[in-house]
């Protein structure tokens, strides 16, 4: 690991087990290391002249909002990574709970729009990739199995409906089988969340350990300090 830590991503459907995965992450960095990393989400309202079109856009898409919702989400991400993410990466990791394989794939979906023009606007306001894309990958049935059972508000109709989750899931696919044409996702690796959740954790924590992307645990206690 350099001088800087690392700034992941965590996408999949609902119901896949990204959020059990971040707070995995967040309590090995904890334990081990001593740092707590941040946690962001994929919307943070931090361009916050940009809050109505993000929220109508999110909840009422449709061809009026397009143009508005997509410059929104571009300007909060782009805020987001100004004001959060690359002021921290000296001090502690930044988890995102989704970033922009979730976006191309609501414009998709929603808009019919192609990942690739989705892809074009937004990076033409963002310039910073993240270390690592982690998306989990299930079968639609078994995802909205998981969603449903949950407790609370968290489903959707419009969104987690059977039709709607699968073609989410053929845009992820689509986008994850060519990295090299989507490099703000920087490194992308797909992880079976068929597997018991700390079967994933464990492969998350290769993952990361593979990259180089977590401190040498020999070298922390030679060093006989933490960061953070």
């Amino acid at each position: 690991m350099n001088d800087r830590y690392p700034f992941i991503v965590v996408e999949g459907l609902d119901g896949t087990g990204k959020t059990t995965l971040r707070k995995g992450l967040f309590r090995l960095w904890e334990g081990l290391y001593g740092v707590t990393p941040l946690c962001v989400l994929t919307t943070n309202f931090l361009a916050t002249d940009q809050a109505a079109a993000i929220i109508t856009g999110k909840y009422q898409p449709n061809a009026g909002n397009h143009d508005a919702y997509l410059s929104a989400i571009a300007a909060d991400k782009r805020a987001t990574l100004e004001r959060l993410v690359l002021p921290q990466r000296s001090a502690r990791p930044v988890i995102a709970d989704r970033w922009l394989l979730s976006e191309l794939a609501f414009f998709a979906v929603k808009h019919g729009m192609k990942v690739s023009k989705t892809y074009e606007a937004l990076a033409t306001r963002l310039t910073t990739a993240p270390d690592l894309t982690l998306v989990l990958d299930l079968e639609t049935d078994a995802s909205m199995s998981r969603a449903q059972a949950r407790q609370g508000d968290a489903v959707r109709a419009d969104w987690d409906v059977h039709d709607v989750q699968s073609r989410v899931r053929e845009t992820y696919e689509a986008v994850v089988t060519k990295p090299d044409e989507f490099p703000l996702l920087g490194d992308v690796v797909r992880l079976d969340a068929r597997r018991p959740r700390c079967e994933v954790l464990l492969a998350a924590w290769d993952v990361l350990r593979e990259r180089h992307l977590v401190p040498s645990l020999t070298a922390q206690v030679e060093g006989g300090e933490n960061h953070g």
